[in-house]
């Protein structure tokens, strides 16, 4: 891989070292087995030693933490202003230095929830650099870049703001020679301590930006046409457990989500996310129609307790799906 111009007292930076700085400063936070996949193709001595220089360049640095948790790193100020320099944050929200840096400053909490992003995004890139017909296109983990503004029935027009987890662009090689696109995704991935009635009201307000034409006007199209500008919703969840009582909600929830969210967990996901690990809250009911479980024997019911029954017989039962299909 050719040099590049940019040179610093210690190195000379390669294409690939950018990418990383680059990749870095969108996602905030990553581990250098993240780093390994997404930039050496899974290559982790090379991926290692690599990193070693840009953080003996004082270009990346690591969040304190425990000698048995994995090392977290961040951009430095160093590394902020080298890209500014280069113009590589010009499609990025423009914000001060200062702000950036204190994107690398939140909680444990958060951080530990964008790692798990982090573990879906490597285990995507993994995923399709094993197909013939596929690419990804774009995978961003900055809620900013794709944020979005609706007004739910119920809230008296009032706008609420929606920051999605990520979003998913996926490409594919036509026979022909030609390239198409997949619809979207939009992807949440379950924090585990977030109650139902949220989980559910995100996904409605994602079927608002859908039905309102809001998703179409982001593409630059009618809203009118909303049709023409499908998505779906990726959600990945701590548990089967979680995820069905998710799935259950969203068959309850006014109007019904059927097809619209796809929900997993996330041990599925980051082991084969175009895998039929998939499901969708239409086949959750198909699998427990006419049965104890039936979601609308629920409808109504506040009180929740844990059903081992019914997560046994889902997992038998139930229709997966993959994502794409070559």
């Amino acid at each position: 891989m050719p040099a590049l111009e940019t040179s610093l007292d210690s190195m000379v930076l390669k294409d690939r070292d950018i990418e990383l700085l680059r990749g870095l400063f969108e996602c905030r936070v990553m581990t250098a087995a993240h780093i390994a996949t997404l930039f050496f193709g899974d290559k982790s001595e090379y991926a290692k030693k690599r990193l070693q220089k840009l953080k003996a360049a004082g270009l990346v640095a690591e969040r304190p933490r425990r000698p048995s948790e994995p090392a977290v790193l961040f951009l430095t100020r160093k590394a902020l202003n080298l890209l500014r320099e280069r113009g590589d944050l010009e499609k990025y929200p423009q914000l001060g230095i200062s702000a950036l840096e204190r994107r690398a400053g939140v909680s444990d909490l958060t951080i530990r929830h964008e790692l798990e992003v982090m573990d879906v995004k490597a285990a995507f890139h993994a995923a399709i650099r094993k197909t013939r017909a596929f690419s990804l296109a774009e995978f961003t983990t900055w809620p900013l870049l794709h944020e979005f503004e609706v007004a739910p029935p119920g809230y008296g027009g009032k706008s609420v703001l929606v920051k999605p987890d990520g979003f998913i662009l996926i490409h594919e090689q036509e026979r022909d020679g030609g390239v198409s696109a997949h619809p979207p995704f939009f992807l949440e991935v379950d924090r585990g301590g977030e109650l139902q009635d949220i989980l559910t009201a995100k996904a409605g307000r994602y079927l608002e930006h859908y039905r309102s034409g809001g998703f179409a006007a982001k593409q630059g199209a009618p809203r009118a046409e909303y049709k023409e500008h499908p998505f779906r919703v990726l959600m990945v969840f701590k548990s089967a457990e979680r995820r069905n009582n998710t799935a259950e909600r969203l068959l309850l929830h006014n109007p019904p989500i059927l097809t619209q969210v796809c929900l997993s967990t996330l041990k599925e996901v980051t082991a084969d996310p175009l895998g039929p690990v998939w499901i969708q809250p239409r086949d959750f009911h198909a699998a427990l129609r006419g049965t104890p479980f039936d979601p609308e024997r629920r409808r109504g019911a506040r009180e929740y307790r844990s059903q081992p029954e019914r997560e046994a017989l889902v997992e038998a039962k139930i229709n997966r799906i993959r994502l794409l299909s070559e």
